[in-house]
Formats: structure tokens, sequence, C-alpha cells
């Protein structure tokens, strides 16, 4: 997914500092009319699940139900406002469910097996720009039988498809509030999820309080929570530290992550928790630029990137190493790129170009986006030129550009190298495969390779065992590893910091890294 983020291994949480003593302390997730105050730099883009494929999801996971979903500690999608969910074919090619009892909307419409197929249609329908009904590229048509059952008829195998409906974008919604054809724009909500949204300014705060119709498998340890938006991360600690918020998700710096662990003057109270996330950084070769295009200048460059030295100068540790295009904590990841490359090695870099006739240094224009992946992406390009400088191999330049213009740059193919971000729509190794191969890549420069894209991905597509695919995605790494068309850089870990009172941030990740809101609560006593 463009944004987001992101993902991974919820279950690789660990706390960073302050927290060995708090579990021999008694807590009050169970207690009733506790509010949580919660500050992130994500705002909402949106409020329809019809148009949001990108940070929105944050807020609708926690105001609006889907079939499947994730429970904490889980990477497999699991039935939510669904009963049960299977597919009833061998070939992964209908997917059956059936709703629990008795649901309903916050307005008092049923939400029945007809709900469920209007809100899913009008995702294709509306096909909003931007939006997520590139999702549902497999999906043919809509059954229902009665009230309860709901019958997705896919035109292709697609076993990832109960990870699909468990996205924030596949959010049911009451058809009396949602029009078929439009987004709904009024500023307000008609969801079933945990929360119901109270009230909604943009940019500024999101009031949520307890759904008391809701049925789902959500354990709400609290009864309500504020979000509030913060355009800068310093605004929002500075709030922490003022005790204007308990918590922060999404939107820390490298540096503001160091600081609140050093613990310095200012951030007594204050705790910190650390989560492997699955957001993905990488290089992207143009195969129509005269120098990208020759596989001993792809591969001369990926022996001579340090990425510990990267992660550690520009990161200070918020990042980890990346050498395969699936993520640590995600099925199916390797360290491909480390097992052929190994560590930096110049002497092994001049050699390839040597042997391709290549004896000058080798002129490169790398191109980023100067505002969509936070501000330590700049300083990342120029430790990126300076390892490859220092190399004597290369002469790089480098470009920036907003997200606006550089998205239209690398789909027109202007840029030579470029780089990406990637944060996964739902954890599976397909959703770290998929996108970036074919004609369609979401790279912009179409990644033509039959054995992946007819071969493997399909036949990984044909098997609901998802974890019975590892052998194809591990031939589809080797593959990326042989062309070089794509460079994995690192990896991030996102952080939740909180007050010392404040629990529950160890398990409020899911694995899209969306803040599952309920799971804070504040303790009983400190």
């Amino acid at each position: 997914m463009f944004y987001r983020a992101s993902l991974q291994a919820a279950a690789a949480l660990a706390s960073l500092s302050l927290l060995a003593g708090c579990g021999l302390l008694s807590d009050s997730g169970s207690e009733e009319n506790q509010k949580i105050t919660v500050g992130t730099t994500s705002s909402p883009s949106t409020l329809d699940p019809a148009a949001a494929w990108d940070g929105s999801w944050e807020l609708m996971r926690n105001i609006y139900q889907t079939l499947m979903s994730f429970p904490t500690g889980s990477t497999s999608p699991e039935p939510d406002a669904a009963d049960t969910c299977t597919f009833t074919d061998a070939t992964s090619m209908a997917y059956r469910c059936t709703l629990k009892k008795n649901l309903k909307f916050s307005n008092g419409e049923k939400l029945d097996a007809q709900a469920v197929k209007y809100s899913i249609d009008r995702v294709v329908d509306i096909h909003f720009k931007g939006g997520p009904a590139g999702l549902l590229g497999s999906l043919d048509r809509i059954e229902t039988k009665g009230d309860d059952t709901v019958i997705f008829h896919l035109n292709k195998s697609d076993a990832t498809f109960p990870f699909i409906l468990a996205t924030p974008a596949m959010s049911l919604v009451a058809p009396g509030d949602y029009p078929k054809d439009k987004i709904r724009d009024d500023g307000k909500v008609t969801g079933s999820g945990p929360y119901l949204l109270n009230s909604y300014e943009t940019g500024v705060s999101a009031e949520l309080t307890k759904n008391p119709d809701y049925k789902g498998f959500a354990n709400r340890k609290n009864n309500a929570v504020t979000i509030k938006y913060f355009e800068k991360s310093a605004q929002m600690v500075a709030a922490l530290k003022d005790k204007e918020i308990d918590a922060t998700y999404r939107g820390l710096t490298a540096e503001e992550v160091v600081g609140l662990e050093d613990k310095k003057e200012g951030n007594d109270g204050l705790q910190i928790v650390e989560t492997t996330g699955a957001d993905i950084r990488f290089l992207v070769f143009n195969p129509k630029d005269p120098a990208a295009s020759k596989p001993a200048v792809r591969k001369a460059i990926a022996h001579v990137v340090d990425r510990d030295a990267l992660v550690a100068k520009v990161y200070r540790g918020t990042a980890e190493p990346l050498y395969s295009m699936i993520p640590k904590g995600i099925s199916g990841h390797t360290t491909s790129f480390f097992d052929t490359f190994g560590d930096p090695n110049v002497k092994k870099a001049k050699e390839l170009l040597t042997e391709a006739g290549i004896t000058e240094p080798v002129k490169m224009t790398f191109w980023y986006t100067t505002d969509r992946y936070g501000s330590s992406t700049q300083p990342e390009f120029e430790e990126l030129e300076r390892q490859l400088e220092d190399s004597g191999l290369f002469d790089i330049t480098l470009e920036s550009a907003p997200w606006k213009t550089f998205q239209e740059g690398f789909t027109q193919g202007q840029y030579p190298v470029f780089g990406r971000g990637w944060f996964p729509d739902f954890p599976d190794p397909d959703n770290f495969i998929a996108p970036f191969v074919g004609e369609e890549s979401v790279t912009g420069t179409p990644y033509r390779n039959k054995e992946i894209t007819q071969k493997l991905i399909p036949a990984t597509r044909q098997e609901s065992d998802r974890g019975a695919v590892s052998r194809q995605f591990e031939r589809a790494q080797q593959i990326l590893v042989e062309d070089v068309r794509l460079l994995p850089l690192w990896q991030g870990k996102l952080y939740v910091a909180s007050a010392e009172d404040i629990g529950g941030g160890e398990r409020a990740l899911d694995p899209q890294t969306v803040m599952q809101m309920w799971e804070l609560y504040r303790k009983a006593s400190w």
C-alpha cells in the first residue's frame, strides 16, 4: 500500500525502557469509564472506506468493522463481523462468509448480507482515484443467500482474499447513509466497530466512545479515546511530556525515539515500546536508463551499499537492514541479498564493472521524494551518495521532488534510480512481491518476469494454507536478487511512547501496524 503502513510481526513486540518492573503491578484493563488521549501525526484524508488506501486506515480500524480482522498477536485473518468464513473450493475461487447474528449499525440499520454486498460493491463502483478498488482485482461478483450468507466469486484463484477482506478498506457501512455512487463527505460515520465517532474535526481531533452494540473480537480496555492530530512530531512529544496526551502512535522521529530512551530531563514518567515494522525502503532501477539497465552496474551498487552504516548514521537504530523484499516477521522472509552479495565489498564491485568494460566512474542520478517518508529521507540519500562515491566507482547526483511531482516522474519513467517505500496492505508475502512485478508494477517501471507472474504467484494464490507457499516465495526472491531491479535497504521499527501509567502499548499495534485503541488502559496502581 502507498502509505501505511505496516506490519510485521505484531507478535514481536518488545519494551525498550521501564517496562520490566511494570508487569508486577496490577492493572485496570477490565475497568470501565477510562478515557485515553492519543497523539499522532497521521491525520485521515477521508472518513469513507471507499476512498481510503492510506493512513486513514488508522482511524477506520477503530470505528468500522470488517468481515475478517487481525486479532492481537495474529498475522492470519480471523472472523470479526463474520461468524465463519471459508473457501468453498480447492482452487480458492469462491469464498463464503456467514455473519454473526443480530448485528447492526450505529444508526439502527441491520448489518446483514445485503449490507455487506453493498459496502464492498460500492468500493468497486465508485473506483475512487487513489482509492482501494485495486485491492479487489480478483473479485468477479458478490452473491447473497438469505440475510446472513455472502459468497464472493473470484475471477481467478486468490488465497489472499481473506487478507483483503481484513483491511480497513473493506469496512462495512450502513447503506442508508452512504451513497452507492459517490463518497460520503459530511464528516460523519455510520459503522459497527468497537467505537462510535462522536465528533471529528479535520486535522485536529477525533472523539471516540465505546459502541454499546458492538459484537466483535475487540476486548475494549478503555471507555473512550480522544485522538489528537499534530502537524509536527515535536509538538506531539511536547504534549506527551506536558501530560496533554497519554500516548503517541505514528510520527516519532529517530532523534525523538533516542531522546525518549535516554531518559533525559523531562522524560521522567514516560516509557517507550518497540515493535518490528513491515514498512520497507528500497531503490528502483529503471531498465530504460543507459547505466541502470546494465546488470553489472546494479550488482556493483548492491556490493557497495552498507546498510548497517545507513541505519546507524541516519536512523540511529530505529530501523534495521533489509536483505529481502519480504521483511522480517512475514512468512517467506529470507536474507537472499546478503547471501549473494555479503558484506560491502568495493573490490568485488570493481571487478564486476571491469569485466563489463566499465573503467570510469559511473555517472547516475538518484531521485527521492521530499515529503512522503519523513525528514530522514534526504540524509539517507546523502549517505548513499557518500558510500557510492567513496568507492571511487560512481559519480552520483541527487535530485528530489514533492510526492505529487515525484510520483508523476517515476510513473513516466523519467528517473534512472529512485527511492520508494512500501507500507503493506496485509501481512502476507504476496503483498511484498506481486505489487512490484508485471506490467502494472507499483514502481511505475514494468518488471517483466514470466516465472514470477505466470507461475509462482498464481501457484501461491491457489494455496489457502499460507504457510505452504514459502518455497515459491523463496524462489521469487532469488529471482529478484539475480536481476537486482529492486534493492532493499531497510525495514522500519514502530514505537509507542506513553506515560508510565498507560498499559497495553505492547499489544496495541495490529499486523498492519494500525493502532488498536482498545488495547490501551490506565493502570490501577503505580
